[in-house]
């Protein structure tokens, strides 16, 4: 009986401390960590229109999302993190800054909000590039970054009869190409064959596709249409996946 006592003590002791009676691996962790960037894309979106009320919400929803992170891995991290400088810093700081986001949207500051909401997904890049660790929204996140250099090309007035021009801007399209074919591999089997991203991901590669053609024909008019849908695709998977 006394040992059954002590038992139930010790479990209840862990579950205050917000460490579990098991360690989970990291696959549990990923997921809990994906419902807390789940809730923080929506947030952003809300944010970007201006639909504050449902922001607010989906701030809360970040919140609970990363208690139950917490409780799970606020104490023991998962092997991958053993030797992670960034693992204790984010995981005692997370909850200050989704205060700070709501304080700054209740101030009405929506822009600085958004700011707090993405450095904290910057973080959260950080920490698993730290240990080795790529999952779909950093992938996501490179191709963004790719996205941003190949829109440097946006311009009506480029001269594509410059071997310098062409050369920079067949690679910028093929790293680009690269992102998206190796987010697709990363991707889990059931969001790579979900209609949304094969819609958004497919499409990206039917553009990039057209960037060759506008070489080709020395069309800067339709390099800037297809830049444009490219980077209208790059949004939607950022918002859905990133």
């Amino acid at each position: 009986m006394w040992a059954c006592r002590v038992r139930r003590a010790i479990l209840g002791f862990a579950l205050l401390a917000g460490v579990p009676a098991q360690a989970s691996d990291l696959t549990d962790f990923n997921t809990l960590m994906e419902a807390v960037a789940s809730h923080t894309r929506v947030a952003i979106g809300y944010l970007r229109t201006e639909n504050t009320d449902l922001a607010s919400l989906e701030i809360d929803r970040t919140r609970e999302a990363w208690g139950k992170l917490l409780l799970h891995f606020g104490s023991r991290r998962p092997d991958m993190f053993e030797l992670n400088p960034l693992y204790k810093k984010i995981m005692t700081g997370v909850s200050a800054r989704l205060v700070g986001a709501e304080l700054l949207l209740n101030a009405g500051r929506s822009d600085a909000a958004i700011d707090g909401l993405n450095a904290l997904r910057g973080e959260f890049y950080a920490l698993r590039k730290a240990s080795g660790i790529v999952v779909l929204a950093d992938c996501v996140r490179d191709a963004n970054e790719a996205m941003d250099a190949l829109m440097a090309y946006n311009d009506r007035t480029l001269d594509l009869t410059k071997t310098e021009t062409i050369t920079d801007l067949a690679g910028k399209a093929a790293i680009y190409g690269y992102e998206l074919k190796r987010c697709d591999g990363i991707a889990a089997e059931p969001v790579r064959s979900e209609g949304e991203f094969r819609r958004l991901v497919d499409g990206a590669q039917a553009s990039l596709a057209l960037i060759t053609k506008a070489i080709a024909t020395r069309d800067p008019d339709l390099l800037h249409r297809v830049l444009i849908e490219l980077r209208a695709f790059d949004n939607l998977l950022a918002f859905r996946f990133g």
